[in-house]
């Protein structure tokens, strides 16, 4: 086997909300293995464990500011290997769910954005015959999780978004694929994982008897972002510590 498959040294990669959350442990899992990491948000924290990623301040309901920044990292690099859709909110759980105002901003964010960006990187990954799109999705893309309509909706578009971009970008060597988290030690689920009763159902019903943690994930990118996934389009890898099967 080649030594040098599953390696992402010297990959340009993109990845949107990497300023915290899973985006953060995805980029620092990615550049401790020396690929070049460029992280999108709209803010970012002081942190020494930061160090070696390359912080961009972009809104990405802002076509403007995607563009801004996906031209600069071309400029910079003549290449992105790799984009990772990671960007994402739920609506608080004292918000109206059903109101206009929380479906607009949800897939703003969450569907709209990615498809933004993923538009702005195309054209570079065709001129090089190469490239590997990444969606974080949810298990709300595969199941009707209630009173969350806004964020299932924008999570099932983002899962088949990542399968037409496959079928229609493949000829050019792109790859498209999604991962598929389960529920994960996040400040975004924390209303989940803080509560005791809660975390004790979810951890006994999980086959692996545990919350996920941020850079249980990491590994799982590496693999798409690498050479070792490159027969690999179109398909939902789900992470989940078993909750599908488990029911």
């Amino acid at each position: 086997m080649d030594d040098d498959l599953f390696s992402v040294k010297g990959k340009v990669v993109i990845i949107t909300g990497g300023g915290q959350g899973i985006g953060e442990f995805l980029a620092l899992g990615l550049s401790k293995r020396r690929a070049i990491v460029y992280c999108i948000d709209k803010k970012f924290k002081k942190s020494k464990n930061r160090r070696g990623l390359q912080d961009m301040l972009c809104d990405i309901t802002k076509l403007d500011e995607i563009k801004s920044v996906c031209s600069e990292i071309i400029k910079r690099n003549k290449k992105v290997d790799v984009l990772i859709n990671n960007a994402g909110i739920t609506m608080p759980n004292n918000s109206d769910s059903y109101s206009l105002e929380s479906w607009s901003k949800t897939l703003d964010i969450n569907l709209t954005g990615a498809f933004s960006f993923t538009q702005q990187v195309l054209k570079q990954m065709k001129k090089n015959h190469s490239g590997s799109i990444i969606n974080i999705t949810s298990l709300n893309a595969e199941f009707g999780f209630p009173n969350n309509p806004a964020y299932i909706a924008s999570k099932g578009g983002l899962k088949m978004l990542g399968k037409s971009l496959a079928r229609d970008w493949g000829k050019y060597g792109i790859r498209s694929n999604a991962i598929c988290p389960g529920l994960i030690k996040t400040k975004f689920s924390s209303a989940l994982w803080t509560n005791e009763n809660v975390l004790s159902k979810v951890k006994n019903d999980l086959p692996l008897r545990k919350i996920a943690e941020p850079d249980d994930m990491a590994g799982l990118a590496c693999f798409l972002a690498s050479e070792a996934s490159n027969y690999c389009t179109g398909s939902v890898f789900v992470a989940d510590g078993g909750h599908m099967i488990a029911g």
